[in-house]
């Protein structure tokens, strides 16, 4: 393992994403941080920094008198994690200040060793008013932008929305049943200490009661339960693949519902595309822990000549490019890096798809549209568009006592029965 100061390299990581616009699971993947010693409080200094973006950038407006210039903006963004550090984890005060203060040896600028230490002193000095006078963004916490189209989307709902966006996500497992049957893993679960409840809405879902590393679950590392949202494991489900057929799971990465269709029928035929050659080997590792093979190609997937056999599809997960405002608690960075117009665009991109892959589909076949998006213009809207174009598509009624059936489909809102935010319409080829 590295010994490396964990606040220096999470201030780095800070900096790339609010600054650079990575991806915060991009630039932790390759930062070296999962060979450091501290990785989780490294993870946990990032993600909460950005779960409380708004709220520490109206604290840091109070206590900075001037913004700070544009060559140090990491100085920026280790006063960021030196206010998380101070209002959300729970560490002695003058502990947090110091080590933070410690950082600025690591920028080689001499000077912010002493406005740092300053400004998180005022901060302490005065954290009643200053938290009061935020109170206000912290209940929204999320861009402008985005609560203006959730309270005009979902009236009724937009507050717990924001409540469920911003709480930290649960840990939750997809398990094969192919192995075990729930009970049977919650009690290997039990054996070595660790909580755990079967969720009621789904058939293979558990929900750990604190997260844990993978690799202390049972038989993990032999495929026999996979780290999944229970919302996304409806995915497998409503395909209801048969043995034998022919599947293609478009936008594979990272592969967790390649798999999951794998462990639902014997011999199926599995062609996984992805357009990122890196995020495509997530899907080859995924699939050799859990022991099952798929057809994996590097293409845009929307140029089917590019890769398509000519072979017809009984099935096709279009898991679509999206906003996924719907997993904003697992992926705070996404309020900072998603923008009000990159919705059009993102539609503009999903129909290009969506109209590619249906002529794919055989007779009596069937695409499932999914998205983790909570925004209609994504789901709802664009079935129904695509519905009113395309006679030879009929939608299929999704009975289930999760989520809100729609007019097409039916969406799932973040936090309902403590899900991520998902979309699903299944459309059958006439």
């Amino acid at each position: 393992m590295l010994v490396i100061n964990p606040r220096f390299i999470a201030t780095q990581a800070l900096y790339r994403v609010v600054y650079q616009h990575e991806s915060l699971t991009d630039v932790l993947a390759d930062s070296g941080v999962q060979q450091l010693e501290d990785k989780a409080l490294v993870q946990d200094i990032c993600f909460g920094s950005l779960r409380h973006f708004e709220t520490i950038n109206a604290i840091l407006e109070q206590l900075l008198v001037k913004p700070l210039k544009k060559k140090d903006k990491d100085i920026e963004c280790l006063l960021r994690i030196g206010l998380y550090q101070l209002i959300y984890q729970r560490m002695p005060d003058h502990a947090a200040v110091n080590e933070t203060v410690a950082v600025t040896k690591k920028h080689k600028k001499k000077w912010s060793r002493g406005l740092v230490n300053g400004v998180l002193r005022s901060f302490l000095r005065d954290k009643k008013t200053i938290l009061s006078k935020t109170e206000h963004i912290a209940k929204r916490a999320l861009p402008i932008w985005l609560l203006k189209r959730l309270k005009a989307a979902w009236p009724q709902d937009w507050e717990n929305i924001i409540l469920a966006s911003n709480k930290k996500a649960p840990m939750s497992l997809r398990l094969n049943l192919n192995r075990y049957d729930r009970e049977t893993y919650l009690q290997k679960l039990q054996a070595k200490s660790i909580a755990a409840h079967a969720v009621t809405v789904s058939q293979t879902a558990i929900q750990l009661e604190q997260p844990c590393n993978v690799y202390d679950l049972p038989e993990f590392d032999q495929g026999t339960v996979s780290v999944q949202d229970t919302a996304a494991q409806f995915a497998a489900q409503l395909l209801d693949c048969q043995t034998g057929m022919r599947v293609l799971d478009a936008c594979a990465a990272p592969g967790g519902k390649t798999g999951h269709i794998l462990e639902t029928a014997e011999q199926l035929n599995v062609i996984a595309v992805d357009n990122r050659i890196h995020r495509l080997k997530r899907v080859e590792e995924n699939l050799q822990r859990l022991q099952y093979h798929a057809e994996c190609i590097c293409a845009d997937v929307a140029d089917v000549e590019s890769w398509w056999d000519q072979q017809l599809f009984d099935r096709i997960l279009l898991d679509a490019p999206c906003s996924a405002t719907g997993v904003i608690r697992r992926h705070p960075d996404i309020k900072l890096l998603r923008q009000d117009n990159d919705i059009a665009n993102l539609q503009q991109q999903q129909q290009r798809i969506l109209e590619a892959l249906w002529p794919l589909v055989k007779t009596g076949g069937k695409l499932l549209y999914a998205t983790c998006s909570i925004l209609p213009e994504e789901n709802v809207q664009q079935i129904s568009a695509f519905l009113a174009q395309h006679h030879d598509a009929k939608i299929c009624a999704i009975e289930a006592d999760w989520g809100i059936a729609c007019q097409d489909g039916r969406q799932i809102l973040s936090g309902q029965y403590n899900m991520d935010g998902f979309y699903y319409a299944l459309l059958e080829k006439c």
